[in-house]
């Protein structure tokens, strides 16, 4: 399980992990698999397994379970929530900086692109995809949440040259000829997301774009959780 600095529940972890599992396996996994992943005993897992069910989070077929239809119905809700407030901040960026502009959040060790904004008025730019995946260790939006956490022994030197500097930067590592700046969305010490631009070329042609970049960050912060957000930004 992952450490968050400070004390957890792990019952609470645990159902999470669940979850995680199942949303990897496309054709669920049946209750001694999950038991085997989570090391823990079947019976525990069975306890999971029904709570879960009764918030429609599990769904069963015959012996494996896989992610019910209340996972759709948060997802649902989270979405336009994000578009209200993290869109406007995108499309902004995009125009300030003439890149696309993306929002991008961790999904257990990927990173996953849920926002994009296009310039609006460029004749060439890079396009990327909504529910795109990558590795949280390549691209600058990964190192980016990553930098977002406490140092850990697993940071590579990427992730601990973007934790000194506040934002994080890859040239190629996704497209090649792109380059690529983000910084964490920080509203606890824990990152989950980041925000960032991409860019045709091998180097930065705006010196202004890592700033642009950390200051769209931390408005998202501050306009995602209002004060509690602002305060984070600001340790």
């Amino acid at each position: 399980m992952a450490a968050t600095g400070g004390e957890t529940s792990l019952t609470l972890d645990r159902g999470l992990t669940v979850l995680s599992l199942l949303a990897r396996n496309a054709d669920g996994l049946t209750a001694a698999e999950l038991a085997e992943q989570l090391t823990i005993a079947r019976a525990a897992v069975y306890r999971l397994l029904r709570t879960l069910e009764a918030h429609n989070l599990v769904a069963r077929l015959g012996t494996r379970y896989i992610l019910g239809f209340g996972v759709a119905e948060l997802a649902g809700q989270l979405k336009p929530r994000l578009q209200a407030t993290v869109l406007p901040i995108l499309r902004r960026l995009s125009e300030q900086t003439n890149s696309t502009a993306l929002l991008s959040v961790a999904d257990g060790d990927q990173a996953l692109i849920l926002l994009t904004a296009e310039p609006p008025n460029s004749t060439m730019h890079l396009a990327m995809r909504e529910g795109a995946r990558h590795a949280l260790t390549v691209g600058a939006d990964g190192i980016a949440i990553l930098a977002g956490r406490p140092d850990s022994d697993e940071d590579t030197e990427h992730v601990r040259e973007a934790r000194r500097r506040g934002y994080a930067v890859s040239v190629g590592s996704i497209q090649e000829g792109a380059i690529g700046v983000a910084a964490p969305i920080r509203v606890s010490d824990w990152s989950t997301a980041s925000l960032g631009v991409v860019q045709l070329g091998l180097k930065l042609v705006d010196d202004r774009v890592p700033h642009l970049v950390t200051e769209a960050a931390r408005t998202a912060a501050t306009q995602l959780v209002g004060t509690a957000g602002s305060e984070a930004v600001g340790r």
